[in-house]
């Protein structure tokens, strides 16, 4: 996740020792087929934890009477406050089609609310290229160096087409990768797990959206 300098400054000092990742995402997908049972669109919802949540509100200003409730006005200056991804980024989402990887647009059609304490963003991402077909692709939301962890919690919705399913497959959890989870948890928020000579196991610990679809 790319989010602004300042509040990648107040996550630094905030954070206690241990908790690596600093960020948790749950997640969502609406599927958007096509009639030929092509992916065409991916929407894509993030909800952010409530400690992440209340720094941003905090950074800008935001909630001033501290009741947890914002105007208006207030929800609609977040809008797009992660969307600022800079070049190369690929929003820590990848569809994967016999595991290559497909190109997505930037975002899309940006939306911002916040309830209960939580930001929660969606957005639209376009395949790029000509559409693959839907059945035995994958989605995997991660951060590679898992300082954000996505969760695949909300809804995964299949649009425009009533063959296809999707399925959330969690990560294989073997010794190694719970004894890697073990050293990165007890990382200082400052270091960079690369530093220390820690892999990046964020793909490695990533939900995986897997879709099938019935041969029409």
């Amino acid at each position: 996740m790319k989010y602004p300098l300042v509040t990648a400054a107040l996550l630094a000092c905030a954070t206690p020792l241990g908790a690596h990742p600093h960020i948790f995402v749950d997640t969502g997908f609406e599927v958007i087929v096509d009639a030929k049972g092509r992916l065409t669109h991916l929407q894509i919802t993030w909800a952010y934890d409530e400690f992440y949540s209340l720094l941003v509100t905090e950074d800008r200003g935001l909630d001033p009477d501290y009741d947890g409730v914002l105007t208006e006005a207030e929800v609609a200056s977040l809008n797009g406050f992660d969307m600022q991804w800079i070049e190369g980024f690929n929003g820590d989402t990848v569809l994967l089609d016999g595991g290559e990887e497909l190109a997505l647009s930037g975002p899309q059609d940006v939306e911002t609310r916040f309830a209960e304490g939580r930001i929660i963003s969606s957005h639209l991402r376009a395949v790029e290229g000509p559409a693959p077909d839907a059945d035995g692709l994958v989605i995997k939301p991660y951060d590679p160096t898992y300082y954000t962890a996505y969760e695949v919690t909300q809804k995964v919705t299949i649009q425009g087409s009533d063959t296809c399913r999707a399925r959330v497959k969690m990560p294989d959890m073997n010794a190694d990768l719970r004894a890697l989870q073990q050293d990165l948890s007890a990382l200082d928020a400052n270091t960079d797990p690369s530093d220390v000579g820690l892999p990046e196991i964020g793909e490695a610990l990533a939900n995986e959206v897997v879709i099938t679809c019935d041969a029409s």
